[in-house]
């Protein structure tokens, strides 16, 4: 993204920056400071003489551009230390307390990254420091708290799509499904077909948050969960939420997800399979989900995997246009840093500069940055081509991107979210107490 316009602007794009209350930072002050019992249990390697850096295990294409800095500056190299995905959070917060937390880490942004910030152990990001402009405004977002930037942009766009079977559903009749209404007809004629409608690894619970987090963008707007996400509490017993639970249990009730979608979990790949074989005509996942087919099924890919946004909900106060998901994730400054001159070095010249955009690119994942029509251009895969040309359009000219709710909120609120979805997925709740039980697990 040439130039540096102004973060967070951009024409015809609703910005909803997160806001930090008075009653939250207190909380997010006192939880990493309770963490200081931890004493010296935090890992001894973070507080080397050099740079250091965590991640995931799974982050190679950033991996490689550690690599790249470290041949560029041979005397003062970043030291990476990656981590599995389940571990990582706590490991994250156990070195925070114990003061031995990294220079520079990956996160999600949201509520994890505002309770850091709300303790005073992140740096803010200036566009002077790191070219803020250069980046997709809607993704800085899930990273902004009180109008300042905490975490550059580290890997590719990830909004969920509803992907489908297109030889399954001609062979059933059906469209792609534009419209809510036109999803629920989907259903009745797969299943009629003998096929599931739709694959959902409920096993996991938060493909099943995708769902609900659609359905409430489309019934009452993107205002609603802003609210939420901003300390509103109260705004969990809104009528939308009731709404958009109802829906989600009329989809299971319809049949729409099979009997067996609480068997399925994410990390196998079921889902994945169900839809590549033949056996669910749709899912509805992040855009990662492309990846994994390519690589287990590149056939099907090229045959008949379709794709497209989030059915719109007429008569819902929703805007058609606006996606869910994970925006990217972000590397964040810790404010206790010896090293911040060659982190910010870092992160200006070797995050989402040409290699790391290109490598992104190959990869199928698209980056955080705008201007990249020439460079989608110039990809030789039709089919690629068109996913991420597809993904790119969708994102740049989406009305907002909200950043998944077990990101967004509060660390101690996601456990609570993710038991309350599945039961209202299992019709253990009514729709209305989704939003008590939640309004309560926030107090």
């Amino acid at each position: 993204m040439p130039g540096s316009p102004t973060p967070g602007k951009q024409p015809g794009r609703r910005v909803r920056p997160l806001r930090r209350t008075a009653q939250a930072s207190a909380i997010a002050l006192a939880a990493v400071a309770s963490l200081t019992a931890c004493g010296s249990s935090g890992p001894a390697d973070a507080a080397s003489s050099g740079l250091t850096m965590w991640a995931l295990t799974d982050q190679t294409i950033l991996k490689e551009s550690v690599d790249a800095y470290n041949k560029d500056n041979p005397d003062n190299k970043i030291t990476l230390r990656l981590f599995a995905n389940d571990d990582y959070k706590q490991k994250l917060r156990v070195a925070f307390g114990a003061d031995q937390a990294p220079d520079l880490f990956f996160n999600w942004g949201g509520g994890a990254l505002d309770n850091y910030v709300g303790a005073g152990k992140v740096n803010a990001l200036t566009d002077g420091q790191v070219d803020l402009g250069r980046f997709t405004p809607s993704v800085l977002e899930s990273a902004t708290f009180d109008g300042k930037v905490y975490g550059v942009p580290a890997n590719g766009l990830a909004p969920a799509v509803l992907y489908y079977n297109k030889k399954v559903l001609r062979e059933a009749g059906v469209e792609p499904p534009k419209t809510y209404d036109d999803l629920l007809k989907a259903v009745k004629k797969l299943k009629g077909d003998g096929v599931t409608p739709i694959s959902l690894a409920a096993n996991s619970k938060w493909p099943t948050l995708m769902w609900l987090e659609y359905l409430l963008d489309r019934t009452g707007g993107s205002e609603v969960f802003g609210a939420i996400a901003s300390g509103d509490t109260a705004k969990w017993k809104d009528p939308a939420v009731t709404k958009a639970n109802a829906r989600l249990q009329e989809l299971a009730g319809a049949g729409a997800f099979g009997d067996n979608a609480s068997s399925v979990n994410f990390d196998q790949g079921a889902d994945a399979a169900l839809l590549y074989t033949g056996k669910a005509g749709m899912e509805l996942m992040g855009t990662w989900q492309y990846a994994n087919m390519v690589k287990a099924a590149p056939d099907f890919v090229k045959k008949d995997l379709g794709y497209m946004a989030f059915p719109s909900l007429p008569g819902g106060k929703g805007d058609a246009t606006s996606i869910v998901g994970n925006p990217s994730n972000f590397l964040s400054l810790n404010a206790s840093s010896k090293h911040k001159s060659e982190a910010l070095k870092y992160l200006k010249n070797h995050v989402m500069n040409d290699d790391q955009v290109d490598a992104l690119l190959t990869s199928g994942s698209v980056p955080p940055v705008s201007g990249l029509d020439e460079k989608l251009a110039s990809v030789e895969s039709a089919g690629d081509k068109k996913w991420l040309t597809f993904v790119y359009d969708l994102v740049q000219n989406s009305a907002g991107f909200q950043l998944s709710w077990d990101q967004a909120l509060p660390a101690d609120q996601a456990d609570p979210l993710l038991t309350n979805v599945d039961r209202s997925f299992l019709g253990q709740i009514a729709p209305g107490q989704f939003g008590t039980n939640m309004n309560t697990a926030a107090q």
